[in-house]
């Protein structure tokens, strides 16, 4: 519709300084003439638009002018477009505000659609967390946030996995991060993509210096590399195990990132003539050392691995250490 598409364009000249009348025209998806054609009819309105022809022209808006038919502030804009999930807006200290943006958007829906915008509020919910996760360490995104939005160089205290000490970095941040409820700090160390979980920082300092990012490249390009370097590590160790039926569901959801292949089928049955075997599902599962395999160790009899030798003898060995020190043969500490 005309009217959508006028507001459209009103809205992205408000958010850029000149916009070229192809891009517009790409966007919308209608062709050059009909944005010259829409620029006249918002300025037959009163709106200060105009266009600049030529190599550097583009649509503008008159300086200074701006239009806010909703009230909303500058931290209720940003929290509509941070994810929408349980938490992630008490983590950024914009809780409140997310709940005042939403007051006013319900306030300018027209009456038909609002009986239906509150029902989806009660009748959906995100909760990006994992299931059994626990709480984890609260992570203190105030200097992070900061940091982000200033565009300013970031002196970090971090604590590597499996260290003692953290260590010190001065990094160039291109934004914030929430999977799976754990948030992560992305940014250029020396000019390559690192990833920093924000409960792992000991202490964060703005500096003076500004942000130095690579040009041309977004938030949204960073998480990609390193989403894909995460998500694709060379090396490793495969694992090849089998998991009781009743207890697979719960097994997905606590290995899913480790798991690299389920059966087609819904799984096997293994009738090897031994009481109480059942039924079994084989998936395959992928670690970077021998010792992450014992995250397997919680299901007890209800996953066994069958290969490689050296996973089972490290479970093996684990559980006699805990049989030993139950029966008494062990340490005991008071």
């Amino acid at each position: 519709m005309k009217a959508d598409r006028l507001l459209s364009i009103l809205l992205l000249l408000q958010t850029r300084v000149r916009v070229p009348a192809h891009e517009l025209a790409e966007r919308l998806e209608v062709s050059v003439r009909t944005i010259y054609r829409d620029v006249e009819a918002l300025s037959a309105s009163g709106v200060p638009v105009y266009a600049e022809r030529g190599r550097h022209g583009g649509i503008e808006l008159l300086a200074g002018f701006r239009t806010d038919v909703t009230g909303l502030t500058a931290d209720e804009s940003r929290a509509l477009f941070v994810l929408a999930a349980q938490g992630a807006h008490a983590a950024l200290g914009l809780d409140d505000a997310l709940g005042s943006a939403l007051r006013k958007v319900m306030a300018a829906l027209p009456a038909p659609h609002r009986p239906g915008a509150e029902l989806a509020s009660r009748r959906i919910l995100v909760d990006a967390s994992r299931w059994m996760a626990g709480p984890g360490p609260g992570a203190d995104l105030e200097v992070l946030q900061d940091a982000v939005f200033a565009d300013r160089r970031l002196r970090l205290r971090y604590r590597h996995s499996g260290t003692a000490e953290p260590r010190t970095y001065t990094v160039d941040p291109y934004g914030l991060v929430s999977k799976a409820g754990v948030w992560y700090l992305v940014a250029d160390l020396r000019g390559a993509p690192r990833l920093f979980r924000a409960d792992r920082v000991r202490s964060a300092a703005l500096t003076d210096a500004p942000v130095q990012r690579r040009a041309g490249v977004e938030l949204a390009d960073v998480w990609a590399v390193l989403k894909r370097q995460v998500e694709q590590r060379p090396g490793g160790i495969e694992v090849t195990a089998r998991v009781r039926r009743s207890r697979f569901e719960l097994f997905l959801r606590l290995n899913g990132t480790a798991i690299t292949h389920l059966p087609e089928g819904e799984g096997e049955a293994v009738g090897d003539g031994e009481a109480g075997v059942g039924e079994w599902v084989t998936v395959r599962l992928a670690y970077q050392f021998v010792g992450e395999a014992k995250t397997l160790l919680p299901f007890a009899d209800h996953v066994e691995v069958l290969s490689p030798p050296e996973v089972r003898d490290e479970l093996a060995a684990a559980a006699a250490a805990v049989t030993a020190m139950y029966a008494g043969n062990g340490p005991v500490h008071r």
